[in-house]
């Protein structure tokens, strides 16, 4: 079952069923995908019982399937990505033996085709190509194997960072405020079940595209992630309870091969850079610079749609 989320002019918008084709979507029973998520249980079978579409879909009449969350927890659990990053700065970082994770901002998701407005370009402009995850209810206290029933929908995003802001908030311990405006979100939020044997160790286990200015980028596969899905919501749920529509990041996709498959991030390339030549060559985004991300099954298709956003002035 694919879900979106259709513009109708309020802030939370109007919840849609789509079609397997995605041409055609039909209205749900509920308003919103929040109204969904918090009685999932009994709204779930209802929404997966539709079979006639009879609306035409247009993406970009879409928001983020999720346009605002209670919750977004972004975790970095691929080891390439963080080796790569501690090489390039010349740091030894230390690595806890428990997933790392940071509560970020989530009272917005950009849309799937919505500009993103930055205050400068002179602040390191970068995307990340993630994949997430948007729970129910969890109790705290619940151990991975029960946190696996409680991820219901899977869903892509691009983590936007400020990277010349990053450093010196991640250097005070107390975490990014600045360095983190919010995230953008691929049209459509998945069931697990869309993806078949590529949901595999509660893992999304497909390449991630990433174009910029319509170069290709990167192409690095989710399946090395350190810590699975279920593992990330149970640590996120050790101290509290995970209210509906809490929304965990896997963090920037990255493989231990990304001399080959490239990058879903600016600041990765550039650690790459830093390591082969002492200094980096690629600059961040400008104010008009476009990014694509999109996963595609081996049939060609784009269960989760495609994020094409574009980089203004405020």
């Amino acid at each position: 079952m694919r879900l979106a989320t259709l513009n109708d002019g309020t802030r939370d918008g109007r919840l849609v069923v789509v079609s397997p084709d995605g041409e055609n979507c039909a209205f749900a029973p509920v308003k919103t995908l929040q109204d969904a998520l918090d009685d999932w249980a009994n709204v779930s079978p209802q929404l997966q019982a539709i079979s006639e579409f009879p609306e035409q879909l247009e993406i970009e009449q879409l928001l983020a399937p999720l346009p605002r969350a209670w919750q977004w927890l972004d975790g970095s659990v691929f080891a390439s990505h963080g080796e790569l990053m501690d090489k390039a700065l010349g740091q030894k970082a230390h690595k806890p033996d428990f997933p790392q994770m940071y509560q970020g901002m989530s009272d917005t998701f950009y849309g799937p085709t919505e500009d993103v407005p930055m205050i400068s370009e002179d602040l390191g402009i970068d995307f990340e190509g993630e994949f997430g995850i948007i729970t129910d209810g969890v109790k705290m206290g619940t151990s991975a194997g029960d946190a696996a029933k409680h991820i219901v929908l899977l869903v892509q995003i691009n983590d936007w960072s400020l990277r010349k802001l990053a450093g010196p908030e991640m250097k005070t311990g107390f975490g990014w405020i600045n360095a983190k405006p919010p995230c953008g979100m691929a049209p459509f939020a998945i069931t697990p079940d869309e993806l078949g044997e590529h949901w595999k160790n509660f893992r999304v286990c497909l390449d991630l595209q990433v174009k910029w200015n319509d170069k290709q980028f990167g192409n690095a596969n989710g399946e090395p992630m350190g810590y699975g899905f279920d593992e990330l919501v149970a640590h996120a749920a050790m101290t509290r309870n995970l209210v509906p529509g809490t929304v965990i990041g896997s963090g920037t996709v990255s493989n231990p091969n990304y001399r080959e498959v490239g990058s879903s991030c600016i600041a990765e390339r550039r650690g790459i850079e830093i390591v082969d030549h002492g200094e980096p060559k690629t600059d961040f985004m400008k104010y008009g610079d476009r990014v694509r991300m999109e996963a595609h099954l081996p049939d060609g298709s784009a269960p989760f749609g495609a994020i094409e956003q574009t980089v203004v002035a405020p």
